[in-house]
């Protein structure tokens, strides 16, 4: 149904400029029906794989979204307009276990550790896939780290108008283009559930995750560690100094996303 609307408004905006958000909901699971919530229409084309029946349902969901996407894709050409239309793919958050989904099942995190709901990598570094005829070359790759909040002044700059000053987005334009790109001094976030708060900070190569707020920071060197195994707090005292005076700044209090902490 969402990738149907979608479809019918690039054929009502094609002689216009237009910006389409598609927010797909698939893989996802129906949490209120527990380890049964990894439910589809059809498993097809998986359905006599030797696997568990959640696991061919997530397939069956990712072969949905892959046809989905490409229906898309076929509609811009068609239109004659693929050419000068920007389209950008991502995710929101790392795999999931909910409705009996098991991010083992296709290592849908990779080597990274964590899944939804973590701070560590495997909960929140998802890739970014963008293709901008004569102007990204296929193929390219770039580890420019950026985030959600970095859209908004990169779509704004898509159309030429100013970005909002007062928010913490980067405008990532120069690197689709391969120009310079501005940076992030620091990256932070936090999440609210279960235990308590949880916080992160990623400055250059430097990651700290704090699992509650009464918790040391741990602290990991993404160059050498991608993997988030090695806490080498202790060992960097001065980095820890930094960040900790960095999140006396980073966060604004709220009513309702207070940091908290059950016993």
């Amino acid at each position: 149904l969402i990738a149907s609307e979608g479809l019918d408004f690039i054929e009502r905006n094609k002689n216009n400029p237009f910006f389409l958000y598609l927010a797909l909901t698939i893989p996802h699971a129906n949490n209120e029906a527990g380890k049964e919530g990894m439910e589809v229409p059809d498993d097809a084309p998986y359905t006599n794989r030797n696997w568990p029946q959640q696991q061919k349902n997530h397939a069956a969901m990712i072969t949905r979204m892959d046809r989905d996407i490409g229906a898309i894709m076929t509609k811009l050409r068609e239109l004659g307009i693929d050419e000068n239309t920007i389209v950008m793919f991502s995710s929101d958050n790392g795999p999931h276990r909910e409705g009996g989904a098991d991010p083992e099942f296709f290592t849908s995190s990779g080597p990274l550790r964590g899944i939804k709901r973590d701070l560590y990598e495997g909960g929140i570094r998802v890739p970014m896939i963008a293709r901008w005829p004569g102007k990204i070359k296929p193929g390219t790759v770039c580890g420019h780290i950026s985030t959600f909040w970095d859209f908004l002044p990169t779509a704004a700059e898509f159309a030429g108008v100013q970005a909002p000053a007062d928010i913490d987005g980067i405008s990532y334009v120069p690197t689709l283009l391969g120009k310079e790109q501005k940076k992030h001094t620091h990256l932070y976030w936090e999440f609210h559930e279960g235990s308590g708060s949880k916080q992160a900070v990623r400055m250059d190569e430097w990651k700290a995750v704090r699992l509650r707020p009464s918790k040391p920071l741990e602290l990991y060197n993404l160059t050498t560690d991608i993997v988030e195994k090695n806490d080498v707090a202790n060992d960097h005292p001065g980095i820890i100094s930094e960040i900790e005076e960095y999140l006396k700044s980073a966060r604004t209090e709220s009513k309702y996303w207070n940091l908290f902490e059950k016993s």
